[in-house]
């Protein structure tokens, strides 16, 4: 239905483009219409001139061929210049007017989604007054912070900065955090939070600014994972891979037994292990670790060939989605959900599965450095 209604109207535009072109040719007048009104005229003058004794018989002869001279000129060019107007200039018009749609339709269909369906009025109208309540409790929140006397407490001001960290509006998030970075009840997660909202707000590079956020951080608290994983993104974006990759191997082997945010560590180190040819890590094994595959599963995947190894690896996937489906607040495991169908080339689900975890996120500690990882993933998918 919607293709007959995209034709209908490409047909309608093509027929307002070529009207007025082929209505063109008889409706027209040109200055070569006027050529004998002209010669008439100017052979009349000369015959008045010439009784009233101006001009002598031969003068009025040689005006009279100059004249017919300049006229015959003047008419063969306009007849050539409006000739070639109207073949090369309509036939460009014509051949636009065709090929436009044409193109725009093909670029379409390479590069727009026509197979995604569209969102539906009262799913987009549900979203949007969602949106506008979050907005509305905004401007509510920091009008009350503002208009407090003792300029209002450091939870309200943090809460505002999260509330627009998440609505994507970064730099109100840095003004908020920034509020309370000046105080003395300033936390080390304080610090963490407005140097990740800085970073953000400059398309994920740790600017200077936000290095001294992570500084005053890691000085109130050295063993803050998300100021270290910042910390390590520095040194990342100045090359300095080393140094990165060791910050948070060393910050990992802290730990002894496994915490949430060590899955995003061992993400980010083996990522730059592969890029930089350093060992990879694995999490630490213990009664807390989240279950993985299991010895027979790593002896039987190892016998199989590549297209069995990926079925098996599929099925492996879709067990974990089944267990989630009863197991939905699992954050870490909606993050491996989320990592492997991205391995396994299927961004759509692995947003969907980062999303589940972004909601989980909400419940924990603001220095959790899986906030990062999940807006960076969501980031490299168009999420």
């Amino acid at each position: 239905m919607i293709w007959g209604i995209f034709g209908l109207l490409t047909l309608v535009a093509i027929g307002i483009v070529l009207y007025p072109l082929l209505l063109s040719k008889s409706n027209t007048l040109t200055r070569g219409d006027a050529v004998p009104a002209i010669l008439a005229d100017q052979m009349q003058e000369i015959e008045r001139d010439m009784d009233r004794g101006l001009i002598s018989e031969q003068e009025a002869q040689a005006a009279r061929l100059e004249i017919k001279k300049r006229i015959l000129a003047t008419t063969r060019n306009l007849e050539a210049k409006a000739g070639s107007s109207r073949s090369g200039g309509r036939g460009t018009l014509v051949v636009a007017a065709v090929l436009a749609p044409v193109i725009a339709a093909g670029y379409y269909l390479t590069m727009g989604s026509p197979e995604v369906p569209s969102m539906a009025f009262a799913a987009r109208a549900e979203e949007r007054a969602q949106t506008d309540e979050v907005t509305a409790l905004a401007i509510q929140l920091r009008e009350r912070l503002i208009s407090d006397p003792t300029g209002g407490p450091s939870e309200g001001w943090m809460l505002l900065g999260q509330t627009y960290q998440r609505m994507g509006r970064t730099v109100d998030a840095v003004e908020a955090f920034e509020v309370v970075a000046k105080r003395e009840d300033a936390t080390s997660a304080t610090f963490s939070m407005l140097a990740e909202a800085v970073a953000v707000a400059n398309d994920g590079v740790v600017i200077p600014r936000a290095k001294l956020a992570i500084d005053r951080a890691l000085e109130l608290d050295p063993s803050n994972p998300a100021a270290t994983y910042f910390e390590s993104l520095y040194h990342l974006q100045k090359e300095e891979t080393r140094k990165a990759y060791d910050l948070l191997v060393s910050r990992l082997n802290q730990e002894k037994t496994f915490v949430p945010w060590m899955e995003t560590y061992v993400l980010q180190i083996n990522r730059i292990a592969a890029a930089a040819d350093l060992p990879v890590v694995n999490l630490p094994s213990g009664p807390t670790s989240p279950p993985g595959p299991s010895a027979a599963d790593v002896a039987t995947a190892s016998e199989m060939n590549d297209a069995d190894r990926a079925e098996f690896i599929r099925s492996m996937v879709s067990r974990l989605a089944e267990r989630l489906e009863d197991e939905p607040d699992d954050l870490d495991g909606w993050m491996r959900l989320a990592n492997a169908y991205t391995v396994l080339e299927e961004p759509d689900r692995a947003v969907e599965a980062y999303r589940k975890a972004e909601a989980l996120l909400e419940q924990q500690p603001a220095s959790d450095p899986r906030r990062a990882a999940v807006r960076a993933a969501l980031e490299r998918l168009g999420g």
